[in-house]
């Protein structure tokens, strides 16, 4: 297993509060925190993060049409799918993208098995939340009630995916900022199923856009929430973890081919019942 040094050129710090769950004002860390502001972040990222959320919100609400106006035994595959674009492009793909956009200072990788189940939670979460509105369309406290599990399933996508972090560093995070991260996320998603629900025609696609600002402003806002303070001695990044360019570029590119593969398939269905 390879070792990497805790310290070193280009290490940015500041005073900031310590602890698993840290207020502003308290007792301030014996170690300097780690910088987390907006010079720490290529905007570039941060602008492909939005990109890939739009463009997996925009195809999930396209595939989702099908799920009610499709042929019954394929209405199944049509909610797996329109699952898949929203938690697991929209949202997840967006969340790491958007957490590759941060540069703290010392080497990061990311443990395999919990990034495979932060990409599992949100669109498992999204697929019961598609499922129930879908179900029981009609009524607004399943519509409140979905739309708040979904957010919640959003919120653990995030944090589990900030803790598949590896480096030579102790996370703790601002208990206020999770909470408004947490918020936002619920709100987010009942906006994101009513949407869903209601729109219809352009401005249910032209909506995408909004519902990508919703769902960076989470994750960005739970970035805020994070406080890093450098670890004394060396750190294990074992066989397990993944580099941070190979993130990148399989979650990218995995994302697009997603939702152009959704988006043919939406259209041959189309295609199909026009023929028909």
């Amino acid at each position: 297993m390879a070792r990497h040094p805790v310290c070193g050129a280009g290490h940015r710090t500041r005073s900031r509060p310590s602890g698993p769950w840290s207020l502003p004002g308290k007792t301030a860390a014996r170690r300097p925190a780690m910088s987390n502001t907006l010079v720490d972040y290529s905007l570039t990222l941060v602008l492909l993060s939005y990109i890939v959320s739009v463009v997996g919100a925009g195809s999930a609400l396209f595939v989702a049409r099908h799920i009610r106006g499709g042929d019954g035994g394929q209405r199944p595959l049509w909610l797996a799918l329109s699952a898949l674009l929203l938690g697991g492009c929209a949202i997840w793909a967006m969340h790491f993208v958007g957490m590759l956009a941060y540069d703290p200072g010392i080497p990061v990788a990311y443990d395999g098995p919990l990034t495979a189940v932060s990409f599992l939670v949100p669109v498992l979460f999204t697929g019961g939340a598609l499922y129930t509105v879908h179900r029981w369309e009609h009524s607004r406290g399943v519509w409140l009630a979905a739309g708040t599990v979904m957010g919640l399933g959003v919120a653990a996508m995030h944090y589990s995916g900030m803790a598949a972090m590896r480096m030579a560093a102790t996370m703790s995070y601002n208990p206020i900022l999770v909470a408004v991260s947490i918020l936002i996320a619920i709100i987010a998603s009942m906006v994101a199923l009513y949407i869903l629900l209601q729109w219809r025609g352009m401005a249910r696609y032209l909506s995408a856009a909004v519902m990508g600002v919703a769902v960076c402003g989470m994750h960005y806002t739970g970035m805020a929430a994070m406080n890093l303070v450098p670890s004394q001695g060396p750190v294990d990044y074992f066989s397990g973890a993944l580099s941070p360019q190979l993130m990148l570029l399989l979650v990218t590119l995995t994302a697009f081919a997603a939702c152009v593969i959704s988006v043919f398939l939406a259209l041959n269905d189309d295609g199909d019942i026009v023929a028909g």
